[in-house]
């Protein structure tokens, strides 16, 4: 009985958003609690791993965030790959609307939180965080609305997630690298090339593509490129044509430890906020404010104001089953960020912490932005299509 109430929980397309709440919970008990030194101590648990002169040192939070997010990535370059090549993404007319609904979705939150902090050369650097959304989240929250909630506006809200992820994946790239290392990057550019040599020759040995991959990560570790890169360049080369089998088992057999372990995992090392240490201000805090106003108004009013812009200009037109009312829902619901928020916050500011310079936590305005746009986004959805039947 236990075993099967197990199975039909993890087939729930909504748990992986029930497991980030579960570790979320979990990782703000243990920091406010007497708990809050083990706590402490397990993120900074010392893993290195050596051969010969290649050294990698890191503390268990950063092989978390450097190592096992690189392959969270990679299994969010292999669903770009195959939405573009054979799915939602695939029509330009269908992409439109959404396509605009993302880069406002970028767009406006990035200039509220500019707006807030622009007077600050630090907190300015946190200028990408409400940027993003959480597929995982915003996408669990929407199957929690069942039935009723038609397919245009799962897939909508689907490419959206999945332009705006990639919006994020070019923001790391460009404005979140730091020095480069040149030897590395010349190693990291030579396994690129061989990647792309074995695609053009029709290499479909994943293993070998994995093997290149691995040496790939680490070069792009070494070069001051965000490693987790390397795992979304070395999803976009593997081959789907004329692979289409084993690339969707290579695709199918990351979500699980993907969504069921790696996601929660990053969730309980990084949402571990101690109140202890947060006052009132931190509240009214120009960052807090810029991030969860960023991520609840500037999501909300991007998605839905541009993705009226592309119906207005004749370019794209809503979803079959979609309504402006649920497009302004849907609007809400992209406010939550948490994920991808977390990681372009730990990016953002993780040079300023290593100077001794004092910031307000980002992830107190990431957890209000986020928890008001689900909550509310869920609401409104759940209003109006109550309404609809």
């Amino acid at each position: 009985m236990i075993k099967n109430n197990l199975i039909n929980f993890f087939k729930l397309e909504s748990v992986t958003g029930i497991l980030l709440v579960i570790a979320t919970i979990l990782a703000m008990i243990m920091a406010n609690t007497s708990l809050h030194t083990w706590y402490a101590s397990l993120t900074e648990i010392p893993v290195v791993i050596s051969f010969g002169t290649l050294v990698i040192a890191k503390p268990l939070l950063l092989w978390i965030n450097d190592g096992l997010m690189a392959i969270f990535f990679f299994m969010v370059g292999l669903e770009i790959k195959r939405e573009v090549i054979e799915g939602s993404l695939r029509d330009p007319k269908a992409i439109a609307v959404p396509a605009f609904a993302a880069i406002g979705g970028m767009l406006v939150p990035s200039l509220i939180y500019a707006w807030f902090n622009w007077d600050n050369p630090t907190a300015i650097g946190g200028w990408a965080i409400p940027s993003a959304t959480d597929i995982a989240f915003a996408l669990g929250i929407l199957t929690l609305l069942g039935d009723r909630v038609p397919k245009g506006l799962k897939l909508f809200l689907l490419a959206l997630a999945i332009i705006d992820d990639l919006g994020a994946i070019i923001i790391i790239a460009f404005f979140y690298t730091a020095d480069l290392s040149i030897l590395s990057f010349i190693i990291a550019a030579s396994m690129i090339t061989i990647l792309i040599t074995m695609n053009l020759r029709g290499n479909t040995n994943h293993a070998a593509y994995i093997l290149v991959g691995i040496v790939l990560w680490t070069a792009v570790l070494k070069s001051g490129v965000h490693a987790t890169l390397a795992g979304v360049i070395l999803g976009l080369i593997i081959p789907l044509k004329n692979n289409q089998s084993n690339f969707y088992a290579l695709e199918h057999s990351l979500h699980a430890p993907v969504n069921y372990v790696i996601l929660p995992l990053f969730a309980f090392v990084n949402t571990g906020i101690g109140f202890s240490n947060v006052s009132a201000k931190d509240f009214y805090d120009s960052v807090t404010l810029g991030i969860a106003l960023g991520l609840f108004f500037g999501k909300q009013i991007g998605v839905f104001a541009f993705s009226a812009l592309a119906v207005w200009m004749g370019i794209g037109k809503l979803p079959e089953g979609m309504n402006w009312k649920l497009l302004y829902g849907v609007s809400i619901l992209s406010g939550i960020g948490f994920t991808m928020s977390l990681f372009i916050g730990s990016l953002a500011f993780e040079g300023a912490r290593i100077e001794g310079i004092s910031l307000t936590d980002e992830r107190l305005g990431i957890l209000m932005g986020s928890i008001l746009s689900g909550v509310i986004g869920y609401g409104v959805l759940k209003f109006f299509l109550r309404k609809a039947h």
